[in-house]
């Protein structure tokens, strides 16, 4: 017996789970808007060369068609099919006027954009690209914003996995909530790029904190019979927040009133997040069982099952995690995470598993201007593929199992990504098509590993374990956005690394242990037994007397449930 019999004694999935669930998913409607944003805060307009002020004649001709009038002031592209954004002659070149001017253009002299850039507001209000001009040369500097993000979601998942282990999953993600929602609304005061980025990469740490900590907090307090639908369900919020992010934005239009709406209500879920209880695993393995048998009494009594409280006493509860809280007296470190053969098997292809996905993820989503369709079209059917798909993914979880699921899912979006690199760049439905098919599977793969880690990694660890490959996820989606700069070097490299990248990976999931119906672990003694046929060095004889403990805790624990029921 361990601590999901425990659960289901308290009322399984009941009342408090409902609200447990509830509060926490709740804010992924918002998560989304903060890993998509860059998409919309730093778009880029149409815009071209502002031209110089002493050319009156520019200001003179309102009879005139300026589209066409530009081409006296701004050549030719490379590709010969617009005008050029980041060039302009040096003198008006009023020949290129006439009808079929044959003019040649290569002998004639242009200069940088020395006056700045005019930007096109149609699609755009005002966002960074065109507040600080981050185009043309500077380019860089808006991949840089989206770096500079997940670098603070990295830090973030480093820093707060291995204190939400050491100091509570709920501790770590009040604060986090507090910071994000201060710090984001921060970024609105923002007067140059550098003190934006700092903002940003704050912001990103918190983010980090919400996700590892909201996820584990609501892994630990759901059965396992149920950990499979509840986990997948929930991350429909996740997806409803894509839509609304597209939504939010092409009614905004503006980066400081978008960046202000979603990151505010995160005060609201930091005030929300203190009615949520602490994980009572955690708290046993760090010795408060006191404390933890408070909180299961609480439950209980939400749940319906008030006759628990008198039933459920410390005694009952040590007798469940005697294992448990034995092997909790040693404090785990990330070393443990590689020390011993199945916890090294598993690290060592979730890294794989959680690099490649995030790799696929957001080289596909942070790129949507490339499709010729308007961006908020775009980001709508983005959030939309993933409804089948996530369903797609709960069906194969339940009957395929976590392995098989994760392994198909990277494989196939590989396949669409590298079925994208021969469709023609006219034929943009199709490419379109694809692209959504591509990233459709990467997001089951995220609802898949995102269930799977919490699974494999054993509760005493299970917070580092989870900021370990999650920091290893964001050194994927900090690495996105610079491989997008390839397709100059070669259109189609961009997608050969990603679709690379994703079939590594799911040859790694496939060693990892399956874990559907199976309880969840608390110990790595409990994750050396079951994957790895034997326990650590060194812990044999302790194996063995913790097994005699258990027994003769339970046969205590029959004798006086027995006596309860004979009195009654």
């Amino acid at each position: 017996m361990g601590f999901s019999e425990l659960l289901d004694d308290i009322g399984g999935f009941g009342r408090y789970q409902w609200i447990h669930v509830t509060l926490i998913s709740l804010p992924g409607l918002l998560m989304a808007s903060q890993n998509l944003l860059n998409n919309f805060i730093s778009g880029t307009p149409v815009h071209h060369c502002s031209l110089s002020t002493n050319h009156s004649l520019w200001n003179l001709t309102q009879h005139v068609d300026r589209t066409d009038l530009l081409k006296a002031f701004l050549p030719m592209d490379s590709s010969g099919l617009r005008l050029d954004r980041c060039r302009r002659y040096v003198t008006p070149q009023w020949q290129m006027l006439t009808a079929n001017s044959s003019a040649n253009t290569s002998d004639l002299h242009t200069e940088s954009c020395v006056d700045g850039w005019t930007f096109d507001n149609s699609e755009f209000h005002t966002t960074t690209v065109s507040e600080w001009g981050l185009v043309c040369s500077w380019r860089p500097l808006k991949q840089m914003i989206q770096t500079v993000y997940m670098g603070g979601v990295l830090a973030g998942a480093v820093i707060y996995g291995g204190l939400s282990d050491r100091f509570g999953r709920r501790t770590i993600l009040i604060w986090s909530y507090l910071q994000l929602g201060v710090l984001g609304s921060c970024c609105v005061l923002s007067q140059s790029y550098l003190v934006y980025c700092v903002f940003r990469f704050l912001s990103g740490m918190a983010v980090s904190g919400i996700i590892l900590n909201s996820s584990s907090l609501k892994m630990e307090w759901i059965p396992t019979k149920t950990r499979t639908l509840v986990g997948t369900l929930t991350s429909f919020y996740f997806t409803f927040g894509q839509i609304i992010l597209a939504g939010l934005a092409y009614w905004l239009r503006d980066w400081r009133k978008l960046q202000l709406v979603v990151c505010a209500p995160h005060i609201i879920s930091f005030a929300n997040c203190w009615w949520l209880l602490e994980s009572p695993r955690w708290l046993i393995l760090k010795g408060r069982s006191q404390d933890a048998l408070k909180i299961l009494h609480r439950v209980a009594r939400i749940n319906g099952k008030p006759k628990m409280v008198d039933k459920l006493t410390l005694e009952v509860l040590h007798s469940h995690m005697s294992k448990e809280m034995e092997s909790g007296r040693k404090t785990p470190t990330a070393y443990d995470l590689l020390k011993t053969p199945a916890m090294r098997r598993i690290s060592i292809g979730l890294i794989f598993v959680w690099f490649s996905t995030s790799f696929a993820y957001y080289g596909l989503a942070m790129d949507l201007q490339k499709f010729g369709v308007s961006i908020y079209v775009m980001q709508l059917i983005f959030g939309a593929v993933d409804f089948p798909a996530k369903f797609v993914a709960l069906g194969m979880l339940n009957f395929l199992g976590r392995r098989k699921t994760q392994a198909l899912c990277l494989f196939l979006s590989a396949f669409f990504i590298f079925a994208n690199i021969f469709v023609p760049k006219d034929l943009q439905a199709i490419r379109t098509t694809l692209a959504c098919l591509g990233k459709a599977f990467t997001s089951a793969s995220f609802t898949t590993v995102y269930l799977y880690t919490s699974e494999l990694y054993p509760t005493i660890i299970r917070q580092t374990g989870m900021g370990l490959v999650s920091t290893m996820a964001r050194v994927g989606s900090m690495a996105a956005p610079a491989v997008l700069i390839l397709d100059e070097v070669f259109p189609a490299l961009p997608s050969v690394v990603y679709g690379g990248a994703a079939v590594v990976a799911s040859g790694f999931a496939c060693i990892l242990p399956e874990t559907l119906n199976v309880p969840l672990p608390d110990t790595i003694q409990d994750v050396e037994t079951r994957w790895s046929g034997r326990s650590p060095a060194g812990q044999k004889k302790d194996v063995s007397s913790e097994d005699e403990h258990v027994a003769l805790s339970l046969k205590q624990v029959k004798e006086v449930e027995g006596s309860g029921l004979n009195a009654l």
